[in-house]
């Protein structure tokens, strides 16, 4: 058992901010914004004298870094750049035991200047450099051929190459019938290619993950257990994450609610999608039910939000792993 991930390696830059330095830089709260390099150092000079921190993410690999800690075997494909952050990135890679696929370009690595405000809201600020380079040919569909799941998200229909390469990998995992995870990442994402959307979602998709504002603007409706409805007529498995309210899963048309593990004061909410569909996708690979998935994913993502950073250090991944079966019982799958 084995995920495939096609997704954007991002540098991450964690600084605290109040309201006012979003309004000075005119960002929508709560949201992940594409900027260019003018953009970028703008808010870098914003924060030039506040306390940063540096690590490596992206919405993908944070998910399969976080399934490779659990012990299901990852691989990450995207685009990383020939500097300093490309080998750091790597490094961490080989570290976590994400088996790298990406393909180095003569460009920048991609960062992120994830904007922390009081209230734990995120505000992403995403330069994709080398990831806007990543195109088809660099998906290897012998490794792909492998996996039991392609996983990737919504980010990555924001440049032309990135969408060519996804969609090779969509055709390949339709050929050799590979599941497929795809989560919407971001409602101004879905609002962009909301047609896209819904026909990947309609034509490959097995497992679709959503949050209650990203399935709003896939449906318009803001209801989140009609939005979850909607989508699971369009594929077996629909999850829409509801905030405090927990989640909501269908499974073949059976809705079931998934109420919120952890903290309802959360530390930092950066990595809590990401962790979400990892514990879901790590409970659906060792054959739990989609119920019991759901469960997994959101104590998972419970945890997650209670610490700064996007991905847990490796003990206490290994610990969380190990107390999946006391908490939510043993798989039926002999994996």
């Amino acid at each position: 058992m084995s995920v495939y991930g096609i997704g954007n390696p991002l540098i991450d830059f964690l600084c605290y901010v109040d309201d006012s330095d979003l309004g000075y830089l005119s960002l929508h709260k709560g949201t992940m914004l594409l900027v260019d390099e003018e953009m970028r150092s703008r808010i870098l000079e914003r924060i030039r004298n506040r306390r940063t921190s540096v690590s490596c993410g992206g919405s993908c690999p944070n998910t399969m870094v976080t399934l490779c800690m659990l012990g299901v075997e990852t691989t990450l494909a995207g685009g990383i750049g020939n500097d300093e952050y490309g080998i750091m990135y790597r490094s961490r890679l080989r570290e976590s035991g994400v088996k790298d696929e990406t393909a180095e370009y003569d460009a920048a690595t991609g960062t992120s200047i994830i904007l922390l405000t009081p209230d734990k809201e995120r505000t992403m600020n995403t330069y994709l450099g080398a990831n806007r380079l990543f195109d088809a040919d660099k998906v290897n569909i012998d490794s792909l051929r492998k996996a039991s799941i392609l996983y990737f998200t919504g980010y990555m229909w924001d440049t032309e190459p990135q969408r060519r390469a996804v969609g090779k990998a969509l055709e390949a995992a339709k050929e050799y019938g590979i599941k497929v995870a795809f989560d919407l990442a971001d409602p101004f994402a879905v609002g962009r290619y909301r047609s896209s959307f819904l026909s990947i979602i309609r034509d490959y998709c097995t497992i679709v993950f959503a949050n209650s504002e990203e399935a709003r603007f896939l449906f318009s409706n803001y209801d989140a257990y009609e939005c979850c409805r909607s989508m699971g007529k369009l594929c077996p498995i629909a999850v829409v994450k509801n905030g405090r309210g927990g989640s909501y899963i269908s499974d073949h048309g059976k809705i079931t609610r998934i109420p919120l593990y952890g903290t309802t004061t959360p530390v930092d909410t950066t990595g809590a999608g990401d962790t979400y569909a990892a514990g879901f996708l790590y409970g659906y690979e060792k054959g739990y039910s989609p119920e019991a998935s759901g469960e997994i994913a959101s104590f998972l993502a419970g945890e997650i939000i209670s610490h700064l950073g996007a991905q847990f250090p490796k003990e206490r991944a290994a610990e969380l792993r190990d107390g999946i079966p006391q908490r939510f019982g043993s798989s039926h799958s002999p994996s």
